[in-house]
């Protein structure tokens, strides 16, 4: 009879697993032959690079904190009439930071959001080898669930906890608190956040770009606590996936 874990290679005689699957060898390549459906993959190496881009996402909202707080410090000294050339001068430079800032955020959201799909694309599917029956959602949900309005806040979420229960080591599946603070920052800082940028966006003197620097250092705080957030998720669900291949498979009992 065919192996029950992997479907391909034939079971040993007294059991219902072949040698590849009874030996906990961890991640591994198909036996030669074939391709099964879905085969355990290693996440470690998608997991540092998507944590590492998230950690350089977050330095990068460091630096738009800073630009936001000098292009406050300046906006108050023009609303208040200053307008030696020194304050010109910061003006211009604090004008220019922001800038930068604000195109290094896009382009860094743009190839977070890929790399961290492509992450979660891998761990799904490992976890749907840890535990077949153990997803809510279909597998297309892992990228439309980012693209699709109203689910959108909260079908991610749903996917990433069906992996996280999946992926547990022990015998019950850990907490979920990390994932719901993420969850909820990362919802802030898109909904909430749009709305202070907007206000800066808008602003077309220097009292009114000086009021909704505040907000708009909010939302770039908002930002930098998400993506480090999101960088602790990815790194936990990846060493418990990497910890969970190495115990080997479950033997699954007589049939």
């Amino acid at each position: 009879m065919l192996c029950t874990r992997c479907l391909h290679a034939e079971a040993a005689p007294d059991g219902v697993l072949c040698a590849g699957c009874a030996t906990p060898t961890g991640f591994a390549a198909p036996p030669a032959g074939g391709t099964p459906r879905i085969w355990l993959r290693s996440p470690v190496g998608l997991g540092r690079a998507t944590a590492i881009l998230l950690g350089l996402a977050a330095a990068v909202d460091v630096f738009a904190l800073g630009a936001d707080f000098l292009m406050y410090d300046v906006t108050g000294d023009l609303a208040g009439g200053d307008t030696r050339p020194a304050v010109r001068d910061r003006s211009d430079l604090a004008d220019t930071l922001t800038g930068v800032a604000g195109a290094a955020q896009g382009l860094l959201l743009f190839v977070c959001a890929v790399v961290f799909v492509i992450w979660l694309w891998r761990v799904r599917l490992n976890a749907e080898v840890f535990a077949p029956n153990g997803h809510r959602k279909a597998r297309a949900w892992v990228i439309a669930g980012w693209v699709v309005p109203i689910v959108g806040l909260w079908y991610p979420r749903r996917v990433v906890v069906d992996i996280w229960d999946a992926s547990s080591t022990g015998e019950k599946p850990w907490g979920h608190a990390l994932i719901n603070v993420w969850w909820t920052l990362w919802l802030l800082s898109t909904i909430v956040g749009e709305v202070l940028y907007t206000a800066f966006d808008e602003a077309d003197t220097p009292r009114r770009i000086h009021d909704s620097m505040t907000q708009t250092m909010v939302a770039d705080g908002l930002d930098l606590v998400a993506a480090l957030l999101a960088a602790a998720v990815v790194l936990r669900l990846t060493r418990m996936q990497d910890e969970k291949a190495r115990q080997g498979p479950a033997v699954p009992g007589a049939v």
